[in-house]
């Protein structure tokens, strides 16, 4: 009787060990006494009890890592990082899960090694650039540590999915100064700026007056021109009349000189009129009176060939 228990007993043991559960998202690595064997998948499995033994469950699915590190530009300035750090297996095969399973030996080591790699290639990179271009370099960053680290990572049997960096700060000091010049170089666009301003102001002020001037200028040499004109037009009518008035005197045998006198008196009136003074200086002798009709008529022997014209 006892016997049979003892047997019974045997037989829900080797049946309890004989079947596995992998939940989903995770696959189990299965040795035979300590050599790999194969790779249970999700759901129900079987192995042999007592030969075969679950070694490693390893989780498939994806998983973040936080870093925070320091690293210093070719300007010797500290840029602190914080980032996140996506991976996870590569795939299902094989060799891949034999990679995960067996290449570290346990997960801390993994994770210091991800965290060292990560940070080493990111400093590398930094400490090619200057402060200032780090901060605009942000997906560039991201773009290198991918491409330095997939062959790695593949190696281990894992993938990077993702890398964020989520703040790049620099130490205190720093950032005064940083913001000093963005300071300084906004004061400088400015007065660039109102100095340009100011200078096409200055210029429109300028053209605008020379136009001014040079409007004004053709103006009056219209005006002159206009002017000038009129005055020679006047001429040549005064010339014409007196020219058709001694004419009519000489017609009439009348002596040519009283046009002359009558100019004359005519030019003593206006000057009495319009004259703002009070006396008018003639010379009222003989001599004098037959000096100014020889001038007159002089002027009848220069505006006879206008007339003929």
């Amino acid at each position: 009787m006892s016997f049979s228990l003892i047997l019974f007993g045997l037989l829900l043991l080797t049946l309890f060990l004989s079947y596995v559960i992998v939940p989903q998202g995770t696959v189990a690595v299965v040795t035979v006494f300590g050599k790999y064997r194969r790779v249970m998948m999700p759901g129900l499995n079987f192995k042999l009890p007592f030969i075969e033994t679950v070694f490693k469950r390893i989780s498939i699915q994806n998983r973040s890592l936080e870093l925070e590190f320091q690293a210093i530009t070719i300007d010797q300035a500290n840029v602190n990082f914080k980032a996140m750090l996506v991976y996870s297996v590569l795939n299902q095969a094989d060799e891949t899960i034999k990679n995960v399973a067996f290449k570290f030996v346990d997960e801390r080591s993994l994770m210091q090694a991800l965290i060292r790699t990560v940070e080493g290639s990111i400093r590398a990179f930094v400490a090619t650039q200057r402060q200032a271009a780090v901060l605009s370099l942000r997906g560039e960053i991201v773009l290198h540590v991918k491409d330095q680290l997939d062959e790695t990572l593949e190696s281990w049997g894992y993938h990077l999915i993702d890398l964020q960096l989520n703040d790049i700060a620099f130490d205190e000091e720093i950032m005064r100064s940083m913001a000093k010049v963005v300071a300084s170089n906004n004061l400088k666009a400015a007065a660039e700026n109102e100095g340009q301003a100011l200078l096409i102001t200055k210029t429109k002020a300028a053209e605008a007056e020379g136009n001014a001037i040079k409007i004004s200028a053709e103006a009056e040499k219209i005006a002159a021109q206009l002017r000038g004109q009129g005055v020679a037009l006047f001429r040549e009518e005064v010339t014409k009349g007196m020219a058709h008035a001694v004419q009519e005197l000489a017609e009439n045998n009348l002596d040519p000189s009283l046009v002359y006198f009558s100019m004359w008196t005519e030019a003593i009136k206006h000057f009495a009129e319009q004259g703002k003074g009070n006396v008018i200086f003639l010379d009222g002798s003989n001599e004098g009176l037959e000096k100014s009709l020889r001038n007159m008529t002089a002027l009848q022997h220069l505006d006879r060939p206008a007339a003929g014209r």
